[in-house]
């Protein structure tokens, strides 16, 4: 974790390989290194909300690139590799059945909508993810976009909490 003011006067590089990890869009990334010196936390939130809020389908292919199946192991040594590591803890630990329940909806779902399934995982237990897995089975292609693209900005903004403070 790095303070604002430690933040704001980064180079560029450095600063683009602090907020890498949060998403695989790096033009998020960009512009909120452009944007810099941010008065506050706050202002910097705001900032990468209203970039994540310009996101669309294109966007939401390119950061599922990163995304490991819900429920599976992320592998590789990446920064956003640790992370899903351990946003998913609660998944990662299930028992078998879920285990089996959380492969076969995402093979449903993948089939659906031709993308892996992508929910903020931190918080929820995998009863609960398995549920709404089974739930956005059910919505439009469109449907399913925006609420793909909505749990993308929770991920990123809560990665980003975790690398900024005051």
């Amino acid at each position: 974790m790095i303070a604002l003011h430690d933040f704001n006067h980064l180079p560029d590089k450095d600063a683009l390989a602090l907020l890498r990890p949060c998403v695989a869009i790096p033009a998020w990334a960009e512009a909120l290194v452009r944007g810099r010196p941010y008065p506050s936390r706050g202002a910097l939130f705001n900032a990468a909300t209203a970039q994540a809020q310009t996101w669309d389908d294109a966007a939401l292919a390119q950061a599922l690139s990163a995304h490991p199946r819900i429920g599976e192991k992320p592998t590789g040594s990446q920064a956003e590799a640790a992370l899903s590591r351990q946003e998913q803890g609660a998944v990662n630990d299930s028992d078998a059945a879920l285990a089996q329940a959380l492969r076969e909806g995402n093979a449903r779902y993948e089939a659906r909508f031709g993308r892996v399934f992508l929910i903020r995982a931190k918080g929820r237990s995998g009863e609960d993810i398995l549920q709404a897995l089974h739930a956005r089975l059910e919505n439009s292609d469109a449907q399913e976009v925006r609420a793909a693209l909505e749990q993308l900005r929770d991920i990123t903004l809560l990665r980003l909490e975790g690398v900024i403070n005051e």
